[in-house]
């Protein structure tokens, strides 16, 4: 089977997601990427297994980018057509599907098993077993759910690729970094620690962030905590939010509602820090730990920096 991976880049390098995406891929069939703008060397694509890689103009919107991939599916005769299911993996995918007259299948989670994808359903409560009926196909993979491919220590051709993308309709006039310095984006983030409303305002955040930065986790809150506007939206995880799939998600003072835990059931370990011994949160936990977060966060802080 031929694929193509849509790519999205950072610094000229394939962010973590594509590059999961990108071994997906690899892993069906042969894959040639399809990548805007910047690229160093091969972006690292070629150490997951992408042949080649076909590098359009910088600068592309949403339907602009679905242009491109579209026009390099036609070009290879490709018949699955891959992306992470991130904010633009999204909007791209979708519009891919459309324009190709192809089936979509979004959040995947582990390889086809006989031509059959996995996906969460029931906000992770339960998973299914998703086959396409269309010549082409379009897929989206979950971030962190994959895993990243073995480095298999080849190298990508990268070729110029042009085609009608018609008239940009969006100008970006400035793009901003959300706070939090060179933490991973939430989606892609391997080590998570998250708080809610108990820690009682948004000026005890500080031991929150040092707990973090210990273990170079990313920060992440639930939604209440993010309504009254002591976090950042973008740092809100749960069902109405991000949902992730880190390595480790640690808890601190949240209760564990239904919501908030569908967006991070998918974590592989779970440790919840509560004063409140009957919180729901600790019936989801790998670990629990019962104590004021104020007495417990900074200890936990302390032995992590002397290890």
């Amino acid at each position: 089977m031929k694929c193509i991976a849509f790519i999205q880049t950072k610094g000229g390098q394939a962010s973590k997601a594509s590059l999961e995406a990108a071994g997906f891929a690899a892993g069906i069939g042969e894959t040639v990427a399809v990548v805007s703008g910047e690229l160093n060397g091969d972006g690292g694509l070629g150490a997951v297994g992408v042949s080649r890689v076909l590098q359009g103009p910088a600068k592309l919107d949403d339907a602009q980018l679905a242009k491109l991939v579209s026009a390099a599916t036609d070009k290879e005769g490709a018949n699955l057509i891959v992306s992470a299911q991130d904010h633009l993996g999204k909007a791209v995918a979708g519009r891919v599907a459309v324009r190709l007259g192809a089936g979509i299948i979004a959040g995947v989670t582990s390889a086809p098993d006989g031509g059959s994808y996995t996906r969460n359903v029931f906000s992770g409560k339960a998973t299914a077993q998703v086959k396409g009926n269309t010549d082409k196909l379009v897929v989206t993979t979950t971030p962190n759910a994959i895993g990243m491919p073995e480095a298999q220590g080849g190298s990508a051709t990268v070729e110029a690729f042009q085609t009608d993308l018609g008239e940009n309709k969006i100008e970006v006039l400035e793009a901003a970094r959300p706070s939090g310095g060179d933490r991973a984006p939430l989606p892609e983030a391997e080590l998570v620690v998250s708080a809610g409303r108990g820690m009682k305002g948004p000026e005890n955040w500080g031991i929150i962030e040092e707990l973090a930065d210990s273990i170079g986790a990313t920060t992440a809150c639930s939604r209440p905590v993010s309504d009254i506007g002591w976090r950042p939206h973008h740092e809100h995880v749960g069902q109405t939010g991000i949902a992730i799939r880190p390595n480790l998600y640690i808890a601190v003072g949240i209760s564990g509602a239904i919501q908030h835990l569908a967006g991070v059931n998918g974590s592989k370990v779970i440790v919840v820090i509560n004063k409140d011994p009957e919180a729901p949160f600790f019936k989801a936990a790998d670990y629990g730990i019962v104590g004021d977060a104020f007495d417990v966060v900074p200890k936990l802080t302390a032995a992590l920096k002397a290890l």
